[in-house]
This record gives C-alpha cells, structure tokens and sequence, in this order.
C-alpha cells in the first residue's frame, strides 16, 4: 500500500521533471535535497512547465558572492548565463561592458562543495581557459536560488550537447551534464627529477584528470596528471621506489604514465586504499575516443 502511494504521489508531483534537472541522491548535499522536496511538493515546480522558468528559460541574471582569486574574499558579482551563446559570464562592476570571464559550456561543470568553500550554498563552476582548468567559488544566501542556478547551468550544457550530439538521446547526455569529483583530499608529491623534497597539495580526482593545488581554493592547479588505461601504458603501484627520499608521510603510490612516473605519498593506509582504489578504475577502464584527445592535449602540452 505505501508503495502504491507513493507510486501515486510520484507520478503527480513529479509528472513534469525536465531531463536535465538534476535528482539528488541520499548521498548528494543537504541543500540539494532539501530544495528537491520544497520544489516536488511546496512549489510544486514539476506539475506546471511554467513554474520551472528560473531554470528553464535558457537566460538568466542576477548576483552572486564570487571568490576572489587573490585576497580569498567573497565579492558580490553580477552573472549572466544566457543558452543562446553558450556561456556563463560575469562582471566585476554593475555598469562593465564587457565581462571579466567568459565561460563556455563546452568545457564547463559545477558541483556543489559546501564544506570547501565554507558555505551550505557553495557551488564550484570549472571551466577551461588557456588550456588549463580555473576554478571558481560562488553562492547565494538563497538556497532556491543556488539551486536554480546549478539547474539553469545543466540546461544550458543539455542544450549545447543536444545541438553538438544531434543523434545522441537524453538518456545518454543527462550524465555529461554536470559531474562530482572521484575524490578529492591531500597528498604529498615530488617533483618530476624525483629528487626534489616533497610538498603537501590538495589532489582533486575529475575523471581521468588528476589536478593539484598548493590550496583547495585555488583559481588555478599547480599541474595537471591524465590518468589512461593500462592498454595504453598507465599503471598504479601501491609503493614508492626504494631509493624514494623526502617524504613525510608513509603510505606510497606511484603513478606510471607512458612519459614519466608521478611519485605520491599519503598520511594513512586509509586514504592510500582509496586513492589506489580510485587510480585503479580508471587505469581498469578501457579509454574513449574523445579520451585519447584528451591524453594528446595532456602530451604536447608545454
């Protein structure tokens, strides 16, 4: 009986969810699950297609509390997402003509980081400039209105893959529209002369891209590690050469590339368990056609 109910409630409240709007998980944030409920059931935005229009419009404008990428403080900021050229942008003054960055949706995510950025409604946006990943740390005081604008973000990327991909089903673009990390935490590496000491970095896991920051809230990563598959010549170890010196911490990973091998060590065997675990999928993991582009990219850059 209270599956059929549910079933029942279900079907109601929830008749009219757009494809790209994102169904939190019991693992996902408060605030995202939170605001699926008020949005099912207060706002009932998923009986009426005209109640979704804050994120379904394909424009929207309005301020939000950016991070600054030098003094660390958080800067009111108008933002601009508009479908119709692709791109997220913002301005450091009301009246700027001309925005401070441009973000194109072909390369741009958001994941919500609470816990990073200090903040319940914290929203990391990436998206590539020059070739590297820049990050930006932003929120509204206003959780619906975060949420909304999360939502607005997987529209918009939803509407560039359908026009890039015109073959391609919903079923199949939904997960391409915005992406957790694997795993995030610090490690300690050295450099690529191995004879460097090591140094403690925020290790950030976004598929088969393996970034690292002197801090997690860098605009900018330190550099960049792509991870392959073992076909392709990647392996992982659960050690460090013998001769390794200059680390602090005990427990070693090595990452063997086709170029080089990258040398980590983490604090517990708690942690090097799941890195290696994580390492391992991707290295287990037969790469896609886009993926060897990327590994190109990652080849020839300087």
């Amino acid at each position: 009986m209270a599956s059929h109910g549910n079933n029942a409630a279900r079907a109601t409240y929830e008749s009219k969810v757009p494809s790209f709007y994102y169904r939190p998980t019991s693992s996902d944030c408060h605030l995202l699950r939170e605001q699926w409920v008020r949005a099912k059931y207060e706002r009932q935005e998923f009986t009426d297609p005209t109640r979704q229009e804050p994120y379904s419009a394909g424009y929207r404008e309005g301020f939000l509390w950016k991070r600054g990428r030098d003094n660390g403080q958080f800067l009111s900021r108008k933002f601009v997402l508009t479908e119709r050229e692709g791109a997220l942008k913002y301005f450091n003054r009301n009246d700027a003509k001309e925005p401070k960055a441009v973000m194109k949706m072909e390369h741009l995510n958001a994941t919500f980081q609470p816990a990073k950025i200090g903040h319940p409604h914290g929203l990391q946006v990436t998206y590539l400039r020059d070739n590297s990943t820049r990050n930006i740390f932003i929120y509204h005081e206003d959780g619906k209105e975060m949420v909304h604008w999360f939502n607005a973000l997987r529209a918009a990327r939803f509407h560039y893959l359908q026009v890039a991909f015109p073959g391609a089903s919903d079923a199949d673009l939904v997960p391409k529209l915005t992406r957790n990390y694997v795993k995030e935490g610090y490690m300690e590496k050295t450099g690529p002369k191995q004879t460097e000491g090591f140094r403690k970095r925020w290790f950030t896991m976004d598929d088969r891209r393996l970034l690292y920051f002197k801090d997690p809230l860098d605009a900018f990563a330190r550099g960049e590690v792509f991870i392959g598959s073992r076909e392709s010549g990647y392996t992982v170890l659960d050690r460090l050469p013998p001769s390794t010196q200059g680390h602090h911490w005990p427990h070693g990973i090595t990452i063997v590339t086709p170029e080089r091998r990258f040398l980590l060590a983490c604090e517990t065997e708690a942690e090097q368990r799941m890195w290696l675990d994580a390492f391992q999928k991707l290295v287990d993991r037969p790469m896609l056609p886009q993926e060897y582009a990327v590994e190109a990219h990652f080849k020839h850059k300087p």
